[in-house]
């Protein structure tokens, strides 16, 4: 019988997301595939950093020892060949995660895989990789940053922490008010408190994570997988964000309405596991201190144009 992902979460996550391998990158950039599968080879047998994701990835997988069921399945994705690959099962199997599907392709592109993985949530650091993900299926993808330095994660509970518009939302109240400024933002948003913000491309992502909650032995307010909305909105923007997650029947342990402030300090505060963001401002600070994600805009979105013609203008 076929396994029913409709309960579980489903992570593809790159093997460089997972492992620190940009050494073995500039080696591959600087001498192609053959340079690359001498230096794998050689080194077969050394054990690889973790990288980014790792945190996030040995915390999820460990929930599924506390629920009834399996409710984590984890898949690696990567452009090595199986062979040039054996480095990276070979790590797996020393860090003792349980992961069971892999996905080496040999070079080709990743992105169409991911719907015959049924997954959830694409991780990588190959930003070519997601935007034709966030271009081409339903699955939310994020481009992952360099691994903060110091990074103490709980090892006992894992922290998602997600920006609102453009990222959980769609970004129709963000072009507003990038294009009219913070006055009409905040009144068009004052003036829709009661009328749901639409879906964003990780608001099935939140909806799994909500649903699989369910499945842990402990009330949700006390559940080990929690979840945080850090936004840079704030009064009397704020009441559409919370009115909207009630109407999708979406619990979330924490909300942070920064009202522009930076999102740092309260990011390494809450201990997050990931961050995912579309605006850099918030991303190069917030890397230095928790695992970081951008969340690319589909390439013919109206906020990827307005994106463009930012940098055209300087």
């Amino acid at each position: 019988m076929p396994t029913d992902f409709s309960e579980i979460l489903v992570v593809g996550v790159s093997s460089r997301a997972l492992f620190d391998l940009e050494k073995e990158n500039e080696v591959f950039d600087k001498e192609g595939i053959e340079g690359f599968r001498k230096f794998q080879l050689e080194h077969e047998n050394e054990l690889l950093i973790p990288g980014t994701a790792f945190p996030l990835i040995q915390s999820l997988l460990q929930l599924n020892n506390q629920a009834s069921k399996q409710i984590i399945e984890v898949v690696v994705m990567s452009r090595n060949s199986p062979e040039t690959g054996v480095r990276v099962l070979k790590s797996i199997r020393q860090y003792k995660l349980p992961i069971t599907r892999t996905a080496f392709s040999g070079g080709e592109d990743l992105a169409p895989f991911i719907d015959a993985y049924d997954v959830d949530l694409f991780l990588s650091r190959d930003e070519k990789d997601v935007q034709w993900v966030i271009d081409n299926t339903n699955c939310a993808a994020a481009l992952i940053y360099n691994p903060p330095k110091d990074f103490n994660p709980d090892k006992n509970r894992v922290k998602f922490a997600f920006d609102a518009d453009a990222v959980v939302f769609s970004g129709e109240s963000e072009q507003i008010y990038k294009e009219q400024g913070i006055e009409a933002f905040h009144k068009h948003e004052e003036e829709n408190e009661d009328v749901p913000l639409k879906d964003g491309p990780f608001a099935e992502l939140l909806r799994k994570l909500s649903k699989i909650q369910e499945h842990l032995p402990m009330t949700i307010e006390l559940t080990p997988l929690r979840i945080a909305i850090v936004t840079a909105r704030n009064a009397p923007s704020h009441m559409r964000v919370i009115k909207t997650l009630r109407q999708w029947g979406v619990y979330v342990d924490e909300a942070y309405f920064m009202g522009g402030l930076s999102k740092d300090k309260v990011l390494k505060a809450f201990g997050a596991h990931i961050f995912f963001d579309d605006q850099e401002t918030h991303l190069d600070s917030s890397s230095l201190f928790v695992p970081s994600g951008k969340v690319l805009y589909k390439t013919d979105s109206p906020l990827k144009k307005y994106e463009k013609r930012k940098e055209a203008n300087g």
